[in-house]
């Protein structure tokens, strides 16, 4: 487990570093509320059918899983450690994210901020 302070920055302040392998479990409300840049979306209840999609992702690095708060993460991330990728939860999810003033990007910019 990680927090979102302890992830990989690229030079530029509070964006992820070019090819983090970010994947948020959130549903598709949240998502459009705000996400991180260049993070991967597939809701947890689709995950084992979307697997496939974690093959864009790099390889030489853990997948970094995100959500609300960090429990469907923390069930994601095990999940996927037991079907052989490497995963790492992203403790406090986007809660921590958006606390710690890190740059996020929205489809509905006008969501209430309780579905981050």
């Amino acid at each position: 487990m990680v927090s979102p302070a302890e992830l990989p920055t690229s030079e530029v302040r509070d964006l992820p570093k070019d090819g983090l392998a970010l994947l948020d479990v959130r549903e598709d409300d949240e998502w459009a509320a705000g996400h991180a840049p260049a993070a991967l979306h597939i809701p947890l209840g689709e995950l084992p059918s979307r697997v496939g999609e974690l093959d864009k992702l790099p390889e030489d690095q853990p997948v970094y899983v995100i959500c609300r708060s960090g429990g469907r993460s923390a069930r994601a991330a095990a999940w996927l450690n037991a079907t052989g990728w490497d995963a790492v939860n992203v403790a406090g999810g986007m809660g921590a994210w958006a606390r710690e003033g890190r740059h996020m990007v929205a489809e509905n910019p006008d969501a209430t901020p309780e579905v981050l």
